[in-house]
């Protein structure tokens, strides 16, 4: 995997975040070629391709759009798809009987070499490769979204994926210019959700008990933690964050942060009623008609501290 234009991917499943993996690889110099079982989405595909590609381009995130999308073909066939590629990105629905079924499917179709990621954000790849001839083969590969401007890829083997596998994911997500980490064994959720599941459940049960607003809650996250986080993450965070780093840090605070775990040892769901709360509160600033526009502001956003970050690494 050293000429990235010999390089042939399969992106199955074109939505939100097919469409990023797809400007992910092609971004990288890879041929790619994409199936989606919706007709009005392969027929839509490559005009949304274009725009995000644009924009990137205003950016100068990439050199061209044009020689970008050029790398990227749409096909109304899954077999002639997956014909020849050398790894295949699946992005279908986040559920456990589609995954199944399209697993089952590019089983079959694939070659046994060819290596199988799932964009699964919280599937154990094991809930739906179990039955599978060649199941050594496949993982997750969890991007984030949008994966062409959150560069972090999570590599979670199932117990019968081999290292083999599991090293070749790795390089090629290296290849394309992403981060991959390697997760250790299947556990719910991955590293990332997990991460920022315990975030989101301490701000829903702050916000339902009274103790902050929405507004207030999410700018100690942008103003406050997000500010160190975009560049560090908690562990470093903390270790400079006392005279005598991580082990003073620790000696000074673990007791209160354990309290805190403690006094959250009865979780609540997010129910009904407290969703409509927040929703009611979230559309006086954002309403759901403007979903659309605030996409794209948060990729606007993204592109300009990527590009600020760029700039800067160059500059040491």
């Amino acid at each position: 995997m050293h000429d990235n234009n010999k390089i042939k991917i399969a992106v199955v499943g074109a939505g939100l975040v097919g469409a990023g993996w797809a400007i992910v690889f092609a971004r990288s110099g890879c041929n790619v070629r994409v199936f989606d079982e919706n007709v009005q989405i392969r027929n839509n595909f490559l005009k949304e391709i274009e725009k995000r590609l644009i924009e990137l381009k205003s950016f100068n995130l990439i050199e061209s759009w044009q020689e970008t999308i050029g790398k990227i073909s749409v096909y109304d066939d899954i077999s002639e798809t997956v014909d020849g590629v050398h790894y295949v990105q699946e992005s279908v629905f986040e559920d456990i009987s589609s995954k199944e079924d399209i697993f089952k499917v590019l089983d079959t179709i694939c070659k046994e070499e060819v290596v199988i990621g799932s964009s699964s954000s919280g599937i154990p790849g094991s809930k739906f490769t179990e039955n599978l001839v060649y199941g050594h083969r496949c993982l997750v590969a969890h991007p984030v979204n949008p994966p062409y401007l959150i560069p972090l890829v999570e590599i979670v083997p199932t117990p019968w994926t081999t290292s083999l596998a599991v090293d070749y994911t790795w390089n090629l997500m290296k290849l394309v210019g992403q981060e991959p980490i390697r997760i250790g064994k299947e556990i719910e959720g991955f590293i990332l959700n997990r991460l920022q599941g315990a975030l989101l459940n301490e701000a829903w049960a702050l916000y339902d008990e009274g103790y902050a607003s929405l507004e207030d809650i999410d700018k100690t996250v942008s103003q406050g933690l997000g500010l160190r986080w975009s560049f560090m993450g908690p562990f470093k965070t903390i270790h400079l964050n006392a005279p005598g780093g991580v082990s003073d840090y620790a000696s000074r605070l673990s007791s209160l942060y354990f309290s805190i775990a403690k006094s959250r040892t009865n979780p609540k769901p997010w129910n009904k009623e407290l969703v409509d709360k927040v929703e009611v509160d979230l559309s006086k600033e954002l309403p759901i008609t403007s979903l659309k526009d605030g996409q794209n502001d948060r990729d606007k956003s993204l592109m300009k501290l990527i590009s600020f970050m760029s700039k800067h690494k160059a500059k040491k």
